[in-house]
């Protein structure tokens, strides 16, 4: 159910296992909750994260990260952003994923700045930035007309041993052009050209 997108079936049979008497476990609910991520059901991602606690089954990591990755898909960044900083306070330790997850609610929200905030944040609390922490930053960065700040954070990355693949690239190159910064953008091109 969950791969194939069918929230519908998910949520069916979560309360069939109820209805037989089997308790769902934090894998079932994850599942549900997954399935309602990749189908953009991001409301009904919330219901099945709060319906855990109040059945007794403790949220992990991987809940919060599908039910933060839902809301990214539903373009609500703020929502993202409070299950990211609820997690500490219910003994969940947020990852790398919940945070590129977070950074990329912000982006699609037009948030650069939060992206930004966060992107910054993550080390302080024991989380190393992936490529695609980066490159949800950078491309949030480019949406909000920010060449400089873009660059600046492409030109960071492998300097905080994180290498740059072909989306960081094609978001640095993105925000040069939006930013008329023509010979940059050139310069960045040939550069990804030369790493082949």
């Amino acid at each position: 159910c969950e791969k194939g997108g069918q929230w519908e079936k998910a949520l069916g049979l979560l309360k069939s296992m109820e209805c037989r008497g089997v308790k769902p476990d934090v894998i079932s609910f994850n599942a549900a909750i997954s399935a309602c991520e990749k189908s953009g059901q991001w409301q009904k991602a919330l219901k099945l994260l709060h319906a855990m606690r109040d059945r007794g089954v403790k949220p992990d990591v991987i809940s919060y990260n599908a039910a933060i990755s839902a809301c990214e898909k539903g373009e609500q960044w703020e929502i993202a952003l409070e299950l990211l900083h609820s997690m500490e306070g219910q003994g969940v330790k947020p990852d790398v994923l919940s945070y590129s997850a977070a950074i990329s609610a912000c982006e699609k929200g037009g948030q650069w700045e939060k992206a930004l905030e966060l992107l910054y944040s993550m080390e302080g609390f024991g989380v190393k930035p992936s490529v695609y922490s980066f490159n949800a930053a950078i491309s949030a960065c480019e949406k909000g007309g920010q060449w400089e700040k873009a660059v600046e954070l492409f030109n960071s990355m492998e300097g905080r041993g994180v290498m740059p693949n072909v989306i960081s690239y094609n978001a640095a190159i993105s925000a040069c052009e939006k930013g008329k910064q023509g010979v940059l953008a050139l310069k960045l091109l040939n550069s990804m050209e030369g790493r082949g």
